[in-house]
């Protein structure tokens, strides 16, 4: 026999095996092909099985599916470690196919990006081909496999097919027909279905049951004494000790602590005084120090119960390393400012190290006052605001109000750094980024379009911030830039305000709290008497908030391009101005509604109850 057909021969088994494999892997990929549709304007409500791994907690998959807990349900008694997913699914406009968006976290250095979400997702993403190394905080935009139903089921569920899964055992577990599951992924034999691959299971109700966050488990009950022991711990009359000497012991152990105090911050406010004395004179010595002058103040405190007081060279973090940084900060400062609580102090280069040097791929945005960078200091996802020796005044009012101010709802500051011509602020990271990019064109952006549920949240919580700091701080504060953008979201979707820079302490004007300003603020966002009077109050906040109300609602911006006509431009219109006309002439049922929330259930809901309360 011929050498050559001897070894085709030998390799013909070999060649068939990769043929079948190859088949196979096509029929895989083919039933993970994106499901098809043609009305791009069709939003609907669908689910995904996901199985969670042993590292991914509500937290974390909350954050890999841009949800509230609401939106996950559990499997009952007979669960396979199943949670359900609800999601807004669409028709995308450019592949004509469903899918719906969500954002995934990188939260490690090791590996690459694909192979994270690959494993993260287990089938549900249309995984993107990158091959980039992993950075940890780098947020990666996600579309996952969905599908809307036609009228013969309410919902379609996306379910990646494992081992012992068959299409009877399926149809039996959610109950519904093996007929109904062939059809929607065209099946043709149900004996051959491949696993790793998804599939849509149809549905007539919402899979599964609502998910209870678990209260912390109690202490265990102490055991009741036995007998013996009750008898042991007795106490004889004769040894009863007189209640004038549990006094008088009480009396002396209080004195001492007292003293004790005393003694303490007597040592403290000396040490102080001395190294304030100290660093001052060295600041007149050092010809090399920043223009920022150094600020020591006795009075300073550690704000977020994040670190540990101690001096001001030696910090020391709460798992007890020490630090040591420079404090560089303007000295354009009154004595009062910052008298409550000290921020951590960081270096230059720590700002620079965690930031990759200031790298577009760590940039968040830009803004009037600085551009705004992800980081990572000391093993903490962070948000640092880059800022010119120019933005002194607007770095201070930030420093003043979030150094006194902490709230759920208001984001936190941690900490500062300056170097020769440069101001930097560090604050808590909200990982969804700003409430305008999710209201505003969601889905080209990235973004699930937000539930009214979701949106009634954040309203809740916003309001909450605000009427903090107009109502129950020390000395009340108006913020004066309320708007979509200066209101943040964290993984959860809970709501902060930030960016005080143009924030003001308000004093007393015959009943009312407000304060002379020149006007400043957001076009769209400015209250009418605000710009006639330049009176900045609580009340020009709030109308500001309403504002934002209309966004929430409406999905439009603040200033809304009019249509124009072959004899007339386009012009400019303040959303609040449109509104108020609609409102004014008791046309409720004319306000403009989002999109992708008129045709929710909420919604339905919503506008029967307007209808009842007769407003309609």
């Amino acid at each position: 026999m011929d050498p050559k057909v001897s070894q085709f021969v030998i390799l013909l088994p070999l060649i068939s095996l990769l043929i079948v494999q190859t088949l196979n892997a096509l029929d895989s990929s083919s039933a993970t092909i994106p499901m098809n549709c043609t009305d791009t304007s069709r939003l609907c409500t669908s689910f995904l099985a996901f199985k969670p791994q042993g590292n991914q907690s509500l937290a974390v998959i909350q954050s890999m599916f841009d949800v509230i807990p609401q939106d996950i349900t559990v499997e009952g008694e007979d669960s396979h470690g199943y949670i359900f997913i609800k999601k807004n699914c669409s028709c995308l406009t450019t592949s004509k196919n469903y899918a719906t968006n969500t954002t995934f976290t990188v939260r490690s250095n090791q590996g690459y990006v694909y192979d994270m979400i690959l494993e993260a997702y287990d089938g549900l993403a249309m995984v993107p081909n990158v091959s980039r190394p992993a950075r940890i905080g780098a947020v990666v935009s996600l579309r996952l496999f969905c599908g809307c139903s036609s009228s013969l089921w309410n919902y379609l569920m996306s379910y990646v097919m494992k081992d012992g899964d068959s299409v009877q055992s399926l149809a039996s577990r959610f109950g519904v027909s093996m007929d109904s599951i062939e059809q929607v992924n065209g099946i043709s034999n149900p004996d051959n279905v491949t696993v790793g691959a998804l599939y849509y299971i149809p549905l007539n109700s919402a899979p599964g049951e609502p998910y209870h966050v678990e209260n912390e488990i109690p202490p265990a009950p102490v055991p009741a004494p036995s007998a013996d022991t009750i008898s042991e711990i007795q106490v004889s009359p004769k040894a009863h000790v007189p209640y004038g000497w549990i006094i008088g012991g009480l009396g002396v152990g209080l004195a001492l602590i007292i003293l004790s105090i005393v003694v303490c911050v007597s040592l403290r406010s000396s040490s102080c005084f001395v190294e304030a004395r100290g660093s001052h004179a060295k600041d007149h010595d050092d010809k090399s120090s920043h223009k920022f002058h150094i600020l020591r103040k006795p009075s300073f405190c550690c704000g977020s119960g994040r670190y540990i007081c101690g001096k001001s060279e030696n910090w020391t973090q709460t798992n007890g390393e020490p630090s040591n940084h420079q404090i560089t900060i303007p000295n354009a400062l009154g004595t009062d400012v910052l008298d409550v609580e000290k921020p951590v102090v960081f270096t230059y280069e720590d700002i620079l190290f965690s930031t990759d040097g200031f790298s577009d791929s760590n940039l968040l945005g830009r803004g009037i006052y600085g551009s705004v960078y992800f980081g990572f200091l000391r093993d903490q996802e962070v948000a640092i605001k880059r800022m010119t020796a120019t933005k002194t005044k607007e770095f201070m009012a930030e420093m003043k109000v979030l150094c006194k101010v902490h709230h759920a709802n208001l984001v936190e500051l941690i900490g500062y750094a300056a170097s020769d011509n440069e101001l930097f602020l560090i604050y808590e990271y909200a990982q969804k980024g700003s409430l305008r990019s999710h209201l505003h064109d969601p889905l080209n952006k990235g973004h699930t379009p937000l539930s009214w549920i979701m949106r009634v949240q954040i309203a809740l919580d916003a309001a909450r911030g605000l009427e903090y700091i107009h109502e129950h701080t020390k000395t009340h504060y108006v913020h004066r830039d309320i708007k979509s953008s200066n209101i943040l979201l964290d993984g959860s979707f809970r709501a902060k305000i930030s960016d005080f820079g143009l924030s003001k302490l308000v004093g007393k004007t015959n009943d009312e709290e407000a304060t002379a300003t020149k006007v400043v603020g957001t076009f769209g966002y400015l209250a009418p008497e605000y710009l006639s009077d330049g009176l900045a109050s609580s009340k020009s906040d709030v109308y500001a908030f309403g504002v934002v109300l209309f966004e929430i609602i409406s999905g439009k911006e603040a200033i809304i391009r009019t249509e124009g006509s072959a004899m007339k431009n386009t012009e400019r219109r303040s959303l609040a101005s449109i509104v108020s006309v609609i409102v004014a002439h008791s046309k409720i049922h004319a306000l403009p509604l989002d999109k992708y929330v008129s045709s929710s259930p909420e919604h339905t809901r919503l506008v029967e109850h307007i209808k009842h309360e007769g407003l309609y």
